[in-house]
């Protein structure tokens, strides 16, 4: 079965490229495909603790996979400056 991985931020930049495309046993699980990723692309391995979605959606390792997932991978992300966020106008009101 296909499943396409999606790299986002740093990780597509260094992969060169935004998506991969897998054929993987039925039933594969998460973590497989992981271990499969971390081999063709060792610097998955030094990314830090990177964000892990199935079709939209937080996974673990164990979740199994189905043809045609969609498999995001988000590093961590840092920046901005809180300094320039804009201020709120006036005072936040309830409606009961």
């Amino acid at each position: 079965m296909t499943v396409t991985v999606r790299l986002f931020a740093s990780l597509r930049e260094r992969a060169g490229r935004d998506r991969l495309v897998f054929e993987v046993e039925p039933a594969c699980q998460l973590g497989t495909l992981l271990a499969r990723l971390e081999a063709e692309l060792p610097f998955l391995r030094e990314a830090g603790r990177i964000a892990i979605a199935v079709n939209e959606e937080y996974a673990r390792p164990e979740t199994a996979l189905a043809e045609g997932d969609e498999i995001a991978l988000i590093p961590p992300v840092s920046g901005g400056d809180a300094g320039r966020l804009p201020r709120r106008q006036g005072r936040a009101t309830m409606r009961t």
